[in-house]
């Protein structure tokens, strides 16, 4: 059974460590939420562990460049991690082929181009090249093209030809939709989704799949503070890629439902209708520990 909380304070003294999604939860894509900033704020002042974990495409680097860039200080977390960071790995070691085609937008190419040292090395000895989809021994999505405008029926003649070629695509963000402000926009996700429904193959390397939390207990050991799975809570708005990624790692989560689904929770996104919100996860299978309208 979800219990509904007022408050990330109410459950916190019980984690060492939260790994928490940025879009929905700590931002709407332009500005911080200030309540947000202020609970893990809060929750660093009393010894925990923030680990901001998203599903953007980019290096950890340009994430916290584009943090910045949004006003959210770095004292409200510890470290990021992102698909991006653990897609890239998959990429070097040539998970789809050295000739690659990159559906995505020119803002998504540090993913190529901001490499850990530890891969540079690698990517300089035997480099990714870009080349036509008629030429390409795999697909590398970042997302579309133009997010503002664009949606996957866009790319159906590109992805029919990668599925005919027998290309697999590397997803760099599983998120199908994420909300900028009051708009809402389409992810790699949503591409990869529609290549999988007509038959193609797809890799994935953030939230929900096993390398983006690996990759965040990997990160808090070296930096000398390893952390059981016990003591550790999801927090995020997304419940097929947050909630049930936590679940399938064995973490508590903790759901902000006032994000992408909060039209499914009654009118008041701050306060989501219990008899609403029990049914809804009930049919949909989700089972997370807490559930809270907005972090605070």
């Amino acid at each position: 059974m979800t219990t509904l909380i007022s408050a990330l304070s109410e459950i916190s003294p019980s984690y060492r460590a939260v790994f928490c999604d940025l879009w929905g939860c700590l931002h709407n894509g332009q500005t911080p939420f200030p309540a947000a900033v202020a609970a893990l704020q809060q929750f660093r002042a009393s010894g925990g562990l923030v680990v901001l974990m998203t599903n953007a495409p980019r290096p950890r680097t340009s994430v916290m460049a584009q943090l910045d860039r949004m006003g959210a200080p770095r004292d409200c977390y510890d470290m990021v991690v992102s698909s991006g960071d653990a897609a890239q790995y998959a990429l070097v070691s040539g998970a789809v082929g050295r000739r690659i085609h990159h559906i995505g937008a020119e803002k998504d190419m540090p993913f190529f181009t901001d490499l850990p040292p530890d891969l540079q090395a690698l990517a300089a000895a035997d480099p990714i090249t870009f080349v036509p989809l008629a030429e390409a021994e795999g697909i590398v999505c970042t997302g579309l093209t133009d997010d503002t405008t664009e949606t996957p029926d866009d790319y159906r003649a590109a992805l029919l030809l990668g599925k005919t070629r027998g290309l697999t695509m590397l997803c760099a963000n599983p998120d199908i939709v994420v909300d900028m402000g009051d708009k809402r926009l389409y992810c790699a996700g949503a591409l990869a989704k529609a290549y999988e429904d007509m038959g193609g193959s797809a890799l994935y390397f953030g939230k929900p799949h096993p390398p983006i939390y690996d990759l965040a207990r990997r990160m808090l050991a070296e930096s000398g503070n390893p952390v059981a799975n016990e003591d550790i809570l999801c927090i995020g708005d997304g419940p097929w890629t947050d909630v049930q990624g936590g679940q399938a790692e064995g973490l508590d989560t903790l759901f902000i439902t006032g994000g992408i689904v909060a039209d499914r929770f009654g009118a008041d996104s701050s306060n989501p209708d219990k008899g609403l919100l029990e049914d809804w996860l009930t049919a949909e299978q989700l089972a997370p520990t807490y559930a809270l309208g907005h972090l605070s």
